[in-house]
């Protein structure tokens, strides 16, 4: 099956743990990047473009300002990227010119993918490099990024990155060799899943939390990328990075790791949009009616289905919409403000230019805005 799934691939994003990219120091490994350059070098004479989204830059900066652990505040985590940053793509420089392949980099906050214009200038972008055979290494711009505009980690980047590029697989390099059972440091039984069709709230709870010094993402994390880019219609791949040859073992299909096949109905690219890049500015909580009509035949949320709002926000916003027990269970993109709802919700379509003196149109939420979860 995995054959079959990586069949087509052209273009991957490879996400680079910072487990895997540092060293027993946690000082920037040249021996892994050496390896890594070499296994794309042949993925690029096989026809296959790669972006690389690559932690790292935080671990790199930190002995430059005395810090034994991970930064614990943001301003000296912006610190220790302001000077990492440097360090970590010279080191990517040296370790890929030495196949002849040059990289470029590219950092990216979160308003670069929320704002649609935006978003298509750094596609076009990307796009760009590709063609010119150049390997773009993506990260967020920590140095100039606040805590309500992160992605929150790379692993998170990385899967807004494989809808951005419009890649057909996500790989995600980290420094335990896939999805177990159970946590193999606690539970000697544990045994990797070679295939995930679907992921569970079983799997969720599974995956459990972080577990390096250097990095801010866990199995939790990766599993939460994996089930993003599924949506898309896009397989992804978790394994070892620090064992050679698993890059290129797991694109000639070999069971390395742990493949998540994608899910039968992908989303549009738009609809993947609102999901997964758009920041909710507040929740609609629907009764069980709307519930129904929206979950079960695809309708668009009309204010006489709708209890309550929370939070402010104006039209155009992404919001949460909620069942009657309060659990999230779609996204969308509203026509009216959240004044406007309170003041429309509970009534008739029909009824919303007598309420307001105007009129969007008949829905809050239409269809095509509104994303099942």
């Amino acid at each position: 099956m995995r054959k079959g799934l990586l069949k087509k691939v052209r273009r991957i994003v490879v996400k680079i743990g910072s487990g895997v990219l540092t060293s027993e120091d946690n000082g920037i490994d040249p021996l892994f990047l050496s390896r890594l350059a070499g296994e794309l070098a042949q993925l690029r004479a096989d026809g296959i473009e790669t972006v690389v989204v690559s932690s790292g830059a935080v671990a790199a900066g930190r002995p430059a300002l005395g810090l034994t652990d991970r930064p614990k505040t943001l301003p000296q985590k912006q610190a220790a990227a302001a000077v990492g940053q440097s360090r970590l793509m010279r080191a990517y420089e040296e370790a890929f010119s030495q196949q002849d392949l040059t990289v470029a980099q590219v950092l990216l906050t979160r308003d670069d993918l929320v704002n649609r214009r935006r978003f298509q200038n750094a596609r076009s972008t990307l796009d760009t490099l590709l063609a010119y055979g150049i390997v773009p290494v993506i990260n967020e711009n920590d140095t100039v990024v606040v805590d309500e505009l992160k992605f929150g980690d790379n692993d998170n980047l990385s899967a807004l990155v494989t809808n951005l590029v419009e890649a057909q697989l996500l790989i995600i390099l980290t420094d335990i060799d896939g999805l177990y059972t159970a946590d193999p440091r606690t539970d000697a039984t544990a045994t990797i899943i070679p295939m995930v069709r679907g992921i569970t709230k079983d799997l969720e709870r599974a995956a459990g939390g972080s577990g390096t010094s250097v990095g801010t993402g866990g199995m939790a994390t990766k599993l939460a990328a994996a089930k993003k880019v599924m949506r898309y219609g896009v397989a992804a791949i978790i394994c070892a990075g620090k064992t050679p040859g698993t890059l290129t073992r797991a694109m000639a299909g070999e069971e390395v790791g742990t493949m998540f096949a994608p899910a039968e109905r992908s989303l549009n690219r738009r609809k993947h949009w609102i999901a997964f890049t758009l920041r909710p500015a507040g929740s609609i909580r629907v009764d069980a009616g709307a519930r129904e009509v929206l979950a079960r035949h695809g309708r668009s949320l009309l204010p006489s289905g709708i209890e309550k709002v929370e939070g402010r926000f104006e039209r155009g916003a992404c919001v949460r919409v909620l069942a009657p027990d309060g659990a999230e269970f779609a996204r969308g993109i509203v026509d009216y403000s959240s004044q406007e709802i309170e003041r429309i919700c509970r009534h008739k379509s029909s009824e919303i230019e007598e309420i307001l003196g105007f009129r969007y149109g008949d829905d809050v939420i239409h269809r095509d805005n509104l994303v099942l979860l």
